[in-house]
């Protein structure tokens, strides 16, 4: 289940995962997301609570890419809020991360307020905690072909 998080306004959004994401819950997010950058207008920040999140069904992963896909010019700053170590849950969102190209932070459950600063402010202060999972430069920023020219 998605729960929308009360602190959503302006240029952020905010959302909560319980249990076990389904394709319905991906769905249901994509039609907020929808309505809330459409209003905005300009690049938003995504705070993403997984810290109650049990995990994924496979149609909840594939939808999560389209959406992400979907998302890529809307989106420039995405906060991971868990309870788990930052690296085990770095290695899962760095893929997803990649193609959407937004600078993605982690923050620990008691760290939200910080989340949210960040999610809001598209600035961080010097005294907060970061754990960087993606710089948001995009993932073929300094791809070369090697066969330039045959």
């Amino acid at each position: 289940m998605i729960e929308h998080l009360q602190q959503t306004r302006g240029p952020a959004f905010g959302f909560a995962v319980h249990g076990v994401l389904t394709a319905a819950d991906m769905r249901d997010l994509t039609a907020k997301l929808d309505h809330m950058i459409g209003d905005y207008k300009k690049p938003i920040g995504v705070l993403a609570d997984l810290s109650k999140m049990e995990g994924a069904d496979w149609a909840a992963r594939w939808n999560e890419m389209r959406f992400l896909e979907r998302y890529t010019d809307q989106i420039a700053r995405l906060a991971i809020v868990g309870a788990s170590d930052w690296e085990e849950i770095a290695s899962v969102v760095l893929v997803a991360t990649a193609a959407l190209q937004a600078q993605t932070l982690y923050f620990n459950s008691s760290e939200i307020s910080h989340a949210w600063h960040w999610v809001k402010m598209l600035k961080h202060d010097a005294e907060m905690p970061v754990r960087l999972i993606y710089p948001g430069h995009g993932l073929f920023q300094d791809y070369t072909p090697e066969y330039v020219g045959i």
